[in-house]
């Protein structure tokens, strides 16, 4: 009688948190509706400034997306037990965010049906198209991937499966960071170094997103996770932590080297008002180095402290989006080095933006979205990992 009264009180919680989800998805879609009836002009966004806030929340989700496919990769491809214990959940979190952030992309254009053009006419010289492809075959490959892990006559195929998912989630990474790379109309773009930059950020951000995944779903559950899993998985973040501020230092180091490229440089980490406020204090202390102390520092080895150092992780690649995005888009191409270009369309000047709140009720509807989808599916898949007691300190040793 006790455990079916604590059912009951869990299926409420469920459906309330369904609820919550649904609400936030219906903000979303109620600012979308506002955006395409009213026009961009309710934004933020401008002439210059095209890519705005929910393209922050669009991006993030989808580079997350494929980092967060880095579990099961370990577990299937790489070999280890632990991690596969937790491949399952790993490929759900990739539909779940690939699907919102792709949603935000989709509501943003102001007509989503125009997708069906670049469904059915491809221009293979355009990264953009590369992606179209790359997106609907990461869906394609997780959900066979899902299918191996779930379905016992199946298991066999799950490693094979495995590797095109790594490859595949590799290329499409890298293909969002092509998505800059190849973008010269932009000071802060077209740089070979952003393609490796975007894999790696992927690791980081991926991981820190499924921390807080598990370690709720633990919670829920009443369950807690192995102290030694618990070690192995955190360690691993700081390590994602650690090779993401070497790419952007690395990115910002080169750009530096450039004399075409200092003014941008200075405007981005030392005069650019927002913008290196959100760098040094967002990304980089919040985001990297106080995430990174609360990982190694001695006596913070509880769950808790990783789920704060994740979470900080998260917001910090949002300001770091937000200065590489907007920043990236505010400061004024340099067309003639050397010589001052004025002219009755802003050229030379630094562009302002400030987001709006359709801006970013959309965003967050993608959030919702991937947040239903995570939900339901974990309780419809039973897709909690589940350690093997006897065998765990062996797995993770």
């Amino acid at each position: 009688m006790q455990r079916d009264s604590f059912t009951r009180l869990e299926s409420r919680y469920f459906y309330a948190l369904v609820a919550a989800g649904a609400m936030v998805v219906a903000m979303g879609l109620f600012a979308a509706h506002l955006m395409e009836t009213h026009g961009h002009i309710i934004t933020g966004m401008n002439n210059q400034i095209v890519w705005g806030m929910p393209h922050v929340f669009a991006i993030f989700m989808i580079v997350a997306s494929s980092g967060v496919l880095n579990v099961a990769s370990i577990g299937s491809v790489f070999g280890k037990p632990v991690y596969k214990a937790r491949a399952p959940l790993s490929s759900l979190l990739s539909i779940a965010l690939l699907a919102g952030g792709l949603t935000v992309l989709m509501l943003d254009l102001g007509r989503p049906d125009r997708i069906i053009v670049a469904a059915t006419n491809y221009n293979l010289t355009s990264v953009f198209a590369w992606n179209v492809l790359l997106y609907s075959g990461l869906f394609a490959v997780v959900a066979i991937y899902l299918w191996t892990m779930m379905e016992q006559r199946m298991n066999p195929w799950s490693k094979p499966v495995g590797f095109i998912v790594f490859a595949w989630r590799i290329i499409l990474t890298t293909g969002t960071g092509m998505i800059f790379a190849f973008l010269v109309a932009r000071q802060a773009y077209g740089s070979a170094l952003l393609p490796p930059m975007f894999i790696v950020m992927s690791f980081a951000w991926g991981l820190a997103v499924f921390h807080v995944v598990q370690s709720s779903m633990y919670a829920w559950n009443r369950k807690t996770l192995d102290p030694l899993i618990l070690k192995r998985m955190k360690n691993l973040l700081g390590l994602f932590i650690i090779g993401t501020l070497y790419f952007v230092a690395a990115y910002h180091l080169t750009n530096l080297y450039f004399a075409k490229q200092s003014g941008f440089e200075r405007f981005i980490l030392a005069d650019g008002g927002l913008y290196p406020w959100l760098f040094w204090a967002g990304y980089v202390f919040l985001g990297s180095l106080l995430p990174l102390l609360l990982i190694f520092y001695p006596g913070l080895e509880k769950a808790q402290y990783t789920v704060i150092a994740s979470l900080l992780v998260i917001l910090g690649s949002f300001a770091l989006l937000y200065v590489f995005i907007i920043g990236g888009q505010a400061y004024p191409l340099s067309i003639f080095p050397g010589f001052e270009v004025s002219s009755s369309f802003y050229d030379g000047q630094i562009a302002s933006y400030t987001p709006s709140m359709p801006e970013i009720l959309l965003g967050l509807g993608g959030i919702g979205v991937a947040f239903l989808i995570t939900i339901i599916s974990v309780r419809v898949l039973n897709s909690l990992p589940h350690d093997i007691p006897d065998r765990r300190k062996q797995e993770v040793a």
